[in-house]
């Protein structure tokens, strides 16, 4: 993929013909196979990080509170791993075989001007979670300066928009950095994640040893209220089912990384022991650090910050929370800033490369002031849980015309011209009948995700949005005789020069 500190914000004059400099830059060009860069190990390093993430624990510790145990949670996650093995893999071929990023992939489905709709709502979700992301990362990492420095606590006691001095300090000086990796391009994201992945993987299991020999080499199994016969599995298919939806937003963008990988071999293997191997190793370390803890003092904990902070070392308790941030910037980088920064370049190519939209993306992660927004819950289930109800449908619409209609069969440099001739430009530059299909589907998640009367499904809205979605434009799409299957490695191969 193309450098984005020296790549043009507009095409070069060398292109082929037909190409519009409204859906063209070289941050956008389809990547070339030759210098992919992305292996099988750099794509199990995304979900060595990703999955460890402290909300991940947090959600699989909830499940620990609800009454399952051990090998409940387990299975649990299991079937959750299973169903993103195939999903992820669906979703990351489209990206090997095309080289296109998520915002040029809507326009195959939604149209060159309509896909704006899913790469803004995609990029939306991403945004604020980046932004929310950082703080709480700033808070680690208060705690780590406090250990430190004690006397840095009278730096954290005042508040400027609801943020004290030392909080301003911990959020700017992350901010900066992660805006630094960003800044040098979709490989500097590589190397950081391939850095990250075995630091976390090498801390979370040492802190799951420590505990185990905390609560005397045994723990608790499950609560005093664990679950029995429906309505246990009610809620192992429930939490299996959530799981997928914690990744629907990842589900839909992982073509921005795999477009860059070296094999399709390397998507699988890099899923395989990404996700089904390693989210089991998570779920026994959650069994671990959440018995133990109720064992020792019957408490359950919220995420593993909970047990860093009571380490009585100084030194083992800074190196947890350094490997605790690296952590966090990692999954901030993969989930939430490549997102936004993808669809504020798609949204503006004239005027934006890879490196201006991720300064415009930190700066708007900037100014909501994503502290607050934390703390309102109203934002977090109403505006947050909205949208990302409406990922499901989205990924169901695409994946039924990539694959079910399309059968991968794409012209790639169709996606990049405004001809009215050309493939993907529907009506105006927008299909109908994908809208068609979106809009009701998207409406049933909203029902089903926010109505009382609704909860026991709640839990499956992302599976109900997308099958609805695909069911309908399966329906109404327009059926064609055969679909042109034209590489766009003559633009890639353009793009560089």
């Amino acid at each position: 993929m193309s450098n984005p500190k020296t790549s043009p914000a507009a095409p070069s004059p060398t292109l082929p013909a037909n190409l519009s400099a409204r859906l063209y830059n070289a941050d956008l060009a389809p990547t070339k196979l030759v210098g992919r860069k992305w292996t099988g190990y750099s794509i199990f390093t995304l979900w060595a990080n990703d999955v460890h993430s402290l909300g991940n624990y947090a959600f699989a510790v909830g499940l620990f509170a609800l009454g399952l145990g051990g090998w409940q949670i387990l299975l649990a996650l299991g079937i959750g791993a299973g169903l993103l093995f195939l999903l992820l893999n669906l979703s990351g071929y489209m990206g090997f075989k095309t080289g296109v990023p998520f915002p040029v992939m809507c326009r195959i489905s939604l149209g060159i001007h309509g896909a704006q709709i899913g790469a803004l709502l995609r990029g939306g979700v991403a945004i604020v979670w980046f932004g929310i992301q950082t703080f709480l990362a700033s808070v680690v990492f208060r705690v780590l300066l406090i250990a430190l420095a004690p006397s840095l606590q009278s730096l954290d006691n005042n508040s400027f928009l609801g943020l004290s001095t030392l909080g301003w300090i911990t959020f700017l000086a992350l901010w900066v950095v992660q805006l630094t990796i960003v800044s040098f391009g979709m490989d500097m994201i590589r190397r950081y994640e391939a850095f990250a992945g075995p630091v976390i993987l090498v801390t979370m299991v040492a802190l799951a040893v420590w505990m185990f020999f905390q609560a005397g080499g045994s723990i608790a199994l499950s609560t005093d209220r664990g679950l029995e016969g429906a309505e246990m599995w009610r809620t192992i298919l429930g939490g299996g089912a959530l799981w997928v939806a914690i990744y629907g937003t990842f589900v839909l963008n992982f073509c921005d990384f795999t477009r860059s990988s070296v094999s399709r071999r390397s998507i699988t293997t890099g899923n395989f022991w990404g996700l089904p191997v390693n989210m089991l190793g998570f779920g026994v370390i959650v069994v671990v650090l959440a018995g133990a803890q109720f064992k020792i003092d019957g408490t359950i904990i919220e995420t593993p910050s909970e047990i860093v902070a009571t380490i009585p070392n100084t030194l083992l308790l800074v190196l947890a929370c350094l490997a605790l941030l690296i952590l966090t910037v990692a999954v901030n980088l993969m989930a939430n800033f490549v997102a936004p920064v993808y669809a504020l370049t798609n949204l503006f190519p004239r005027t934006l490369n890879f490196r201006r939209a991720a300064m415009v993306s930190a700066v708007i992660g900037l100014v909501i002031l994503p502290w607050n927004l934390y703390n309102s819950p109203a934002v977090i289930v109403y505006f947050l849980g909205g949208l990302g109800a409406l990922l499901g449908p989205l990924f169901g619409l695409i994946m039924a015309d990539y694959w079910l209609l399309r059968r991968a069969q794409i012209n790639v440099p169709d996606l990049y011209t405004e001809n009215a001739a050309g493939t993907y430009f529907y009506r105006s530059g927008v299909n109908p009948k994908a809208l068609a299909a979106l809009v009701p589907a998207a409406a049933v998640s909203l029902l089903v995700a926010f109505l009382p009367a609704l909860t026991p499904a709640a839990s499956f809205t992302w599976f109900i949005g997308a099958a609805l979605a695909a069911a309908i434009y399966w329906l109404i799409a327009d059926r064609q005789a055969s679909y042109s299957d034209v590489s766009g490695e003559s633009i890639a191969v353009a793009s560089q020069h």
